[in-house]
């Protein structure tokens, strides 16, 4: 499964037991943590494997053992048999061992390319860097080969990045937050300031003498984008950092603060106080679960930064705290400390939040179907 998934069943608690029973644990899909992967280790005895590899090349390219006691020195591992991986420089050509390049990926794997995307099938299927009469993959990963022969994963030469099994173009969502009118630069990274809570933050330069509105702005991105692709954070800033030589530097761009000052509201209605009580203590638990200051009875779970592996974690805080028989679909169902309450104490909301839910999902369904060019299918071994 994918590391977002084991996390998800690791916090649930009663997922967790699961892993107990199993002999053989692989995960895959994105970037494996050391510390899930000590986590893992902690609840199974089972053999755990780091799998690595794109759709593009079948899924599973190289693999890598965890070693219990020795998680840091996890890897993206060896090749598979018939699976060739280079590392290369900018122009093509293999680097010593200990130098970063890019992952190329050849062998027998490797897609004939992406339907009906000449250009793109172009520009990441090349010629094999060693036999040109065969061809290999550009990963647009950043790796280097370790003294022991494993490859190791330095991250994403673009600005491709995957959140929570999502494969997200950055300048997607720069070039959605660029066409409204009150910006004039845009950039979005994906930040983890905690290990393994990967969140999209957009930051925003408002065009002189406009203000940006960023409950209106992430309404925006929500009619046109999928839900996943929508920021957690937008900060607003009077100017980018930028390096030495001028250009922009994104490692100094700053972390979203620990409160509602750089993520407004969502909504424009004045801020409304908990009340004593269950809402109280839904709240507190909030608060810690976000990193937030403070939590209205009106917010949304999901537009203060929450997400299905946050609500995971609030799911099970509120059921030993407070609510045994609560299930997960109601976190999403009652998004709102009020209404979340009022259905933990068996009183109707006044204003239920499902309506709210139902049109939200809609409206995502309807920004995936817009998305302009479908995900690309890839043809596999010569088949469609």
């Amino acid at each position: 499964c994918t590391p977002s998934m084991a996390r998800m069943m690791l916090d649930s608690g009663v997922a967790a037991a699961a892993f107990a029973g199993l002999r053989h644990v692989m995960i895959g899909g994105e970037a494996f943590a050391p510390t899930l992967a000590r986590d893992l280790g902690a609840v199974t005895t089972a053999r755990i494997t780091n799998m690595y590899g794109p759709t593009e090349t079948t899924i599973w390219s190289a693999t890598d053992g965890v070693i219990p006691g020795n998680e840091d020195a996890l890897r993206l591992g060896r090749p598979l048999a018939n699976q060739e991986i280079y590392i290369l420089d900018s122009r093509g050509a293999p680097v010593p061992p200990g130098m970063p390049g890019e992952i190329v990926i050849a062998g027998r794997g490797v897609a004939r390319g992406y339907l009906h995307r000449p250009e793109l099938t172009a520009e990441r299927f090349v010629p094999h860097p060693l036999c040109k009469c065969e061809r290999a993959y550009r990963t647009g990963d950043l790796g280097r080969h370790e003294p022991d022969g494993r490859i190791a994963f330095l991250g994403r030469l673009d600005h491709q990045v995957k959140v929570r099994g999502h494969r997200i173009e950055l300048g997607e969502i720069e070039s959605a937050l660029a066409e409204q009118g009150e910006v004039a630069q845009a950039l979005v990274v994906a930040r983890e300031d905690d290990p393994g809570d990967v969140r999209l933050c957009a930051y925003i330069l408002p065009r002189p003498g406009q203000t940006a509105d960023v409950a209106a702005l992430r309404e925006r991105l929500r009619a046109r984008l999928p839900e996943f692709m929508v920021p957690s954070h937008i900060i607003l800033l009077d100017s980018f950092p930028q390096t030495p030589n001028g250009k922009v530097d994104r490692k100094a761009l700053p972390a979203p603060a620990s409160g509602n000052d750089d993520v407004p509201a969502p909504t424009a209605a004045p801020f409304a106080a908990p009340a004593d009580g269950s809402e109280a203590r839904v709240a507190a638990i909030w608060r810690d679960i976000l990193r937030l200051p403070r939590v209205g009875a009106s917010d949304n779970f999901f537009d203060l930064g929450g997400h299905s592996l946050l609500a995971v974690q609030l799911h099970r805080r509120l059921r030993t705290e407070m609510a045994p028989t609560l299930s997960i679909t109601d976190v999403f169902r009652f998004p709102t400390v009020a209404s979340l309450c009022a259905h933990i104490d068996g009183v109707t909301p006044k204003d239920s939040a499902l309506d709210r839910v139902q049109d939200r999902a809609l409206r995502r369904l309807a920004a995936l179907g817009r998305r302009q060019p479908p995900a690309a299918r890839v043809l596999m071994n010569g088949e469609e």
